[in-house]
C-alpha cells in the first residue's frame, strides 16, 4: 500500500506542481507570467498578476507537498482549492476533457482528497519526520475546506463584468 502511496502521490503532485509552473513561467510549456494573466483575465478573473501568481504558487506549493508527503491534509486542502477553481472555469464546457470539460481538474481533486484521507504513506517526508498519523477528521476537513475556499476564492476573483456575461451565455 506505501508503494502505490507514494506512485499516486509523486504522479499527481508533480502534475499539479507542474501546471503551477506554465502559470508563472515558459517552463514545461508556459507562457510566462504574463501568459498565466492572460488566462485569468480571459476566464473573467480580477487581480492580474497577483492572482496568477497565488494560483501558480499555490499548485506548485501543494503539488511538491503532496509529492514528498508532507502536511499532507494541508497540501491536499490547497490542491483541492486550485483545482476546484479550475474545474469551476472548465464545468461550462461538460464533463469529458476531449471537450475541454472538467474532468481531469475533477480527478485532481478527488485523488487530492483520498490522500488527505488515507495519509502519505511510510515512503514520506510525514513519516521520515515521525509526524503522527494524521486523525482522520483532519482528511474530512481537508476534503471541506479545500473545495469551499477554492468556491469562495472564484466568487470573490470574478470581475462583475464576467458574472453579468455568464447569464446571458449559458442560458
Amino acid at each position: 500500500m506505501d508503494s502505490g502511496l507514494l506512485v499516486l502521490r509523486l504522479v499527481v503532485g508533480l502534475l499539479i506542481a507542474g501546471h503551477g509552473v506554465q502559470k508563472v513561467s515558459f517552463l514545461l510549456g508556459g507562457a510566462g507570467l504574463a501568459g498565466g494573466t492572460e488566462e485569468f483575465r480571459r476566464d473573467g478573473f480580477r487581480g492580474g498578476v497577483v492572482t496568477a501568481l497565488t494560483a501558480g504558487g499555490s499548485q506548485i506549493g501543494a503539488g511538491l507537498f503532496l509529492a514528498a508527503g508532507l502536511l499532507t491534509p494541508a497540501a491536499s486542502t490547497a490542491a483541492m482549492g486550485v483545482m476546484t477553481v479550475a474545474g469551476t472555469v472548465k464545468r461550462p464546457k461538460g464533463l469529458w476533457v476531449q471537450n475541454d470539460g472538467y474532468e481531469y481538474p475533477l480527478v485532481l481533486v478527488a485523488v487530492a482528497g483520498a490522500l488527505a484521507l488515507t495519509g502519505p504513506g511510510r515512503f514520506s517526508l510525514d513519516h521520515a519526520l515521525g509526524l503522527p498519523a494524521w486523525p482522520l477528521g483532519a482528511g474530512v476537513a481537508a476534503i471541506v475546506i479545500g473545495p469551499a475556499g477554492g468556491l469562495a476564492a472564484r466568487a470573490i476573483l470574478r470581475r462583475p463584468a464576467a458574472r453579468a456575461m455568464e447569464g446571458t451565455t449559458h442560458a
